[in-house]
């Protein structure tokens, strides 16, 4: 019989780096902790609670972007990328959590936004100072289109992100520049050698010097764009403005930047990298950027699951649009065989900063039992994936979407604002309900109200006096850290089991292959992990694992364990159950599970 703990050689899939097999934590800042009772998170309130961190067992901290800006799109606007935004502390304040949590074995990772900056920046004001400026070609700027009757259009007729084009007229030298964001968000122009190693210096080797640990990069296959810039299809005839990903979602050069970027930075200092890939459906297209022998990032982030229920990303992203678990399903089992039989490595999370909450969207909060049984469930599932594992703040103690009594006035995001704004515009009313639904969904204020730590007032986020910059959610005396650390059977303790079987059993959930059974089932989600390779040399002898998520209310019957795993009953053993009762050996071939009941069988006899 061979130990279910992976061996301290790591001789069944050879030396890895580190960071497949850590747990990355996302911190949203500004909601995280608030020490000094301004409403408004901030640094010292996060190193404050560094050990509740530690005491989850995650190893990486990934702190969203802190640096000085104007706050247009929460901090994704940058205008100097060497200070430290005020309200959230100073540069002496990310040493010390830097030396806080290096003290404790975690590292941290900093949010890296390059694809464009604040208007506010100083390269920015002197690219727009006069078109011959030294960094005119900086950022991208063409000349206007004039119609037949000598009206000014922009250079193309490409929508944005947050709705509207994506040019913005410059009065004073008379040119559009481009911004596939907000107008406040300027893009770089990285065909600029200049500007890439401005990049460089400024915004990465300034950090890394003082001791980070890599970073999140934000929108990393954007910075090449196509440089013919012609007008997209039309394929919205209500707007001027069309959605226009092609001409700058891994564009020309942006395989040879990257590269760049690592030969230049991230591979010197030995960098963990994991970058935002959005738009980019396929695996053929993201194993390059993955690839080990490539030599570009560590892992990226591709969104194919968490965008599930987005409508078509553009115009109709907040027009929700239901999926089956069958659908879930097929996906999840796409992006977690892609990587099999290559040098690339996978991602696995279900929420961000960008998204509406899990528990909201893949469970069931429409009680609190259920809320509690579906938010193991979701645990259960992401705890079981291949590739490194990423947990978004308050997942971990079932933090739920706003409340949908509250209105439009309570979202705060640009996104959501804009979209919402689009939809009155258009003055159709189903329309409006039907953005503000999504929204209800999927809007990415949810993931954003201040975290729940007890049941003070503010849910111990800020001071009881103080006024949060974004509600606190109605339910927080009901759902809250202290209260979960308390309970034995909470959602917070289970992540914790949860995260200990991960990395007692890495092997087979963190490096092992993935098998989708009974693809078709609407109710169960069941799926086989293995190892890599055998044990012992044994031929055939791999460690296997059987998860079985029931993701419905109803009571099911559970497949043949016994035949999935290959093995007899009495070599089985439940590693992990959302109720409780692991450790116990399997009775009966087809376990019965109970309404949002999950269950994880491993094989202990080799």
């Amino acid at each position: 019989m061979g130990s279910l703990i992976w061996d301290e050689e790591n001789k069944w899939v050879g030396k890895q780096p580190w960071w497949k097999d850590a747990t990355f934590y996302q911190v949203y800042p500004a909601s995280f902790k608030d020490s000094n009772g301004d409403g408004w998170g901030d640094l010292p309130g996060l190193i404050s609670e560094i050990d509740y961190l530690s005491d989850l067992g995650v190893d990486v901290v990934w702190v969203s972007p802190i640096f000085e800006s104007p706050q247009k799109d929460m901090g994704y606007d940058v205008s100097d990328y060497q200070k430290i935004y005020a309200p959230y502390g100073t540069i002496e304040d990310v040493d010390t959590l830097l030396v806080e949590c290096h003290k404790r074995g975690l590292k941290v990772i900093l949010d890296l936004v390059v694809n464009h900056t604040s208007i506010e920046h100083e390269w920015f004001k002197s690219s727009r100072s006069s078109k011959d400026d030294p960094k005119r070609d900086w950022y991208i700027w063409k000349p206007a289109r004039y119609d037949e009757n000598g009206v000014r259009h922009p250079p193309t007729n490409w929508r944005g992100y947050f709705a509207g084009p994506t040019w913005t007229w410059d009065e004073h030298t008379q040119e559009y520049y481009l911004h596939l964001y907000a107008p406040d968000q300027p893009d770089l122009n990285w065909d600029n050698d200049d500007c890439r190693e401005a990049i460089y210096e400024n915004t990465m080797r300034f950090w890394l010097d003082r001791g980070v640990d890599g970073f999140r990069i934000d929108t990393v296959n954007k910075y090449s764009k196509r440089r013919d810039f012609v007008d997209a299809p039309i394929t919205d005839p209500t707007s001027p403005d069309q959605p226009a990903p092609e001409m700058w979602c891994n564009g020309p050069r942006i395989h040879e930047f990257i590269h760049e970027m690592y030969r230049k930075v991230l591979g010197p200092y030995n960098a963990v990298s994991v970058g935002e890939l959005s738009l980019t459906p396929h695996p053929s297209q993201v194993i390059p950027y993955v690839s080990a022998a490539a030599k570009e990032l560590d892992m990226v982030f591709e969104f194919s699951m968490i965008r599930l229920g987005n409508g078509n990303g553009f115009g109709a992203k907040y027009i929700y649009q239901p999926f089956p678990l069958s659908t879930l399903k097929a996906v999840t089992h796409k992006w977690q065989s892609f990587i099999e039989g290559t040098d690339a490595w996978a991602t696995a999370f279900c929420e961000n900063h960008d998204n509406g909450r899990s528990v909201n969207r893949f469970g069931d909060a429409s009680t609190p039992e259920w809320w509690l049984k579906s938010s193991k469930t979701i645990a259960v599932w992401q705890a079981t994936l291949t590739g490194t594992l990423f947990l978004y703040q308050g997942q971990e103690i079932g933090m739920t979407n706003m409340p949908a009594s509250w209105g439009i006035e309570e979202y705060k995001d640009i996104e959501s604002n804009n979209f919402y704004a689009e939809a009155v515009e258009s003055g159709d009313e189903k329309r409006i309900q039907a953005t503000m639904h999504g929204l209800q969904l999927m809007g990415r204020d949810h993931a954003r109200i201040p975290f729940q730590w007890d049941d003070s007032p503010n849910a111990g986020f800020t001071s009881a006096g103080a006024k949060p910059w974004m509600r606190v959610h109605d339910d927080y005396r009901d759902i809250n850290a202290a209260k979960q650390t308390k309970d034995p059977g909470s959602i917070l303790n289970f992540y914790k089991r949860a995260l200990k079987m991960r990395k007692q059993h890495r092997d087979v959930f963190v490096f092992g292959s993935f098998k989708l059974l009974d693809p078709t089932d609407e109710s169960v989600f069941a799926y086989v992990k293995e190892s890599p390779a055998p044990v012992n040399g044994q031929e055939g002898a791999k460690r296997k694992a059987v998860v079985l998520l029931n993701m419905s209310q109803d009571e099911r019957l559970g497949l043949d364990v016994c035949q999935a795993l290959g093995c007899a009953p009495d070599e089985i053993r439940l590693a992990l159950d959302t109720t409780a009762q692991s450790g116990a050996g399997l009775k009966g071939g087809r376990p019965t599970l109970a309404g949002w009941e999950s269950r994880v069988y491993v094989n202990f006899s080799v």
